[in-house]
């Protein structure tokens, strides 16, 4: 097992908060549907930043963003309820290149910045 590589990304949440009011297609241009809402109600936006967080923290863990769609990246929970990072599409390939066989995920938001911690495992 070896680290392939870390991330962390740092989120203004009122800064985040004006650009999704300014650019309304935003919302649905970085989150798939699952991802908006959390049993039922829309997310709050502290939630939505540290989502956004995590998806540019795993693309600096990885090292960039060559054929990464947003919704290549999708913030959920496991069984335990711990965030979790699900990768297709070109996020899917880009950790296989990278002999990425797992990713570890940590989110918190507090005082207005959210704040994701990526790190990207390898087997070998």
């Amino acid at each position: 097992m070896a680290i392939v590589g870390i991330g962390v990304d740092v989120v203004d949440v009122g800064r985040f908060e004006r650009s999704l009011e300014r650019t309304p297609a935003l919302r649905a241009r970085l989150f798939t549907p699952t991802e908006l809402v959390r049993e039922g109600e829309p997310r709050r936006i502290e939630s939505l930043a540290a989502r956004f967080a995590a998806k540019e923290a795993f693309i600096k863990a990885v090292g960039g963003s060559t054929g990464i769609s947003w919704h290549d990246m999708v913030v959920g929970a496991d069984d335990q309820r711990a965030p979790s990072l699900l990768l297709s599409g070109g996020a899917a390939v880009l950790a296989v290149s990278r002999s990425v066989t797992r990713v570890h995920l940590s989110l918190s938001h507090d005082a207005g910045i959210a704040t994701a911690f990526v790190v990207a495992e390898s087997d070998s």
